[in-house]
């Protein structure tokens, strides 16, 4: 192996044993040996790539990955994102209904999608919306301050979450004035918007699709008052990533912390809603969302949405 092959593997995979979520966990010695065996003979970073990507899965979070310098350079700096899933709406009854899909690329991206995600839940509070409807059946993951940036003042203020790490170390993550901090340093963004009623009850639309930074905003309103789930369960990655870029532009997506809720439960596994709505496979069934008529009961029985 030459000896930019050997510092590149070994500098990716110094990464791994100093920031691993599972990293106490793991024979590194072992991993080690198995990389550089399976890398024998690289004379160039890339060809490292194998060896690398099969370190990535040993690790056994499920979560991690690794990109090659013209994937990262796609997936992680374009700022040419669509946000066609990205809606507020009124729905009778009085209730606010907001669509959050998940958002990947660029700090650009990440601006246009909390300008139009902010709108949207504006215009979702016309009518001042006595209950809302989150729904994250579309959320794939990617940034997770964005969608909180938007969600924020539904959310209400303070302590909504946390980071906990393999030493069990904790980051608080909190609403101010509708907008995200960590540990009290604020995401960027600003103060959001406010909804006419920041404690409104809320239905919160979970299915098998929303993962990672969307299981995220899943755990953010767990705990909050007056919420229901309503849906699937997630896809099963409510943990937190960290990117690093390498010196040929790759790129090592790794997993360092699960999410927890307010109340310091810890998740890294599918979390299952308050009520589990499987979508009728019928073709009769296929213009219904029962999800969303279930969830919409639900607020209009609850006190601040019941009509006299």
């Amino acid at each position: 192996m030459s000896p930019d092959a050997r510092i590149y593997l070994s500098k990716a995979l110094s990464i791994m044993e100093d920031r691993s979520l599972l990293r106490h966990q793991i024979d590194w010695a072992e991993l080690r040996s198995k990389a550089f065996s399976r890398a024998g003979g690289a004379r160039k970073p890339a060809d490292t790539y194998g060896a690398i990507n099969v370190a990535v899965s040993d690790l056994g979070d499920r979560h991690s990955s690794f990109w090659e310098p013209d994937d990262a350079k796609e997936r992680f700096g374009s700022s040419a994102v669509s946000f066609d899933g990205l809606r507020g709406r009124s729905l009778q009854g009085g209730l606010g209904y907001l669509s959050l899909p998940g958002v990947d690329g660029s700090q650009k991206a990440y601006d246009r999608y909390v300008r139009q995600g902010r709108n949207a839940v504006a215009r979702a509070d016309r009518s001042e919306a006595c209950g809302w409807v989150v729904d994250l059946r579309s959320n794939t993951g990617g940034g997770m301050w964005p969608m909180l940036a938007v969600v924020g003042p539904i959310l209400g203020e303070g302590k909504v979450g946390m980071f906990v790490d393999a030493d069990g170390d904790k980051s608080a993550w909190s609403i101010r004035r509708g907008s995200p901090s960590l540990d009290g340093k604020s995401a960027g963004w600003g103060a959001g918007p406010s909804v006419a009623k920041s404690a409104a009850p809320v239905a919160v639309l979970t299915g098998k699709r929303t993962r990672s930074a969307g299981e995220a905003v899943v755990v953010a309103f767990r705990g909050r008052p007056d919420t229901r789930f309503f849906g699937e369960q997630t896809a099963g990655v409510p943990t937190g990533n960290q990117t690093y870029r390498l010196s040929d532009g790759a790129v090592l997506v790794l997993t360092e912390v699960k999410d927890a809720d307010r109340t310091g439960r810890a998740y890294d596994a599918p979390i299952p809603p308050d009520e589990e709505i499987v979508k009728d496979p019928r073709p009769v069934a296929r213009n219904q969302d029962e999800v969303l008529e279930r969830a919409r009961s639900w607020l209009l029985e609850q006190a601040a949405c019941r009509r006299p």
